[in-house]
């Protein structure tokens, strides 16, 4: 069975690109643009991992984080935070939420990244 991604951005283009190249390594995708119905789809599709962007409308991504690692039925998926925030406390913060891994998009291309979701998933 087709492991399912959690991919919660506010950036249309980026949930679609990922979604294709996700899709062709044989990956469900599920997309939440705001950090609300992010946290609902996490919930209720229990994905056997998030991707989850900082910088959210509705709920902020650390907001996200500390809700998903309280919540028994969310806390033992792993998450890997994709956003534009570089500051050192901002990772940090993050990492100390309990988020797996910690990447900044501008620094990784789409294949490091489903090359850390692969790793992260245990692939």
């Amino acid at each position: 069975m087709a492991k399912t991604i959690l991919f919660i951005e506010d950036e249309s283009a980026l949930q679609k690109t990922f979604g294709d190249i996700l899709g062709k390594e044989g990956y469900d995708m599920i997309s939440a643009l705001d950090g609300e119905i992010g946290l609902k789809l996490a919930r209720s599709k229990k994905p056997d991992l998030i991707l989850l962007d900082l910088v959210l409308p509705k709920v902020h991504g650390f907001e996200v984080l500390k809700e998903l690692k309280s919540d028994l039925g969310t806390k033992d998926i792993p998450i890997i935070v994709l956003t534009n925030l570089e500051a050192i406390e901002d990772v940090n913060k993050a990492i100390e939420l309990g988020a797996k891994t910690y990447l900044v998009k501008t620094q990784y291309n789409l294949e490091e990244v489903v090359e850390k979701v692969k790793k992260a998933i245990g692939e």
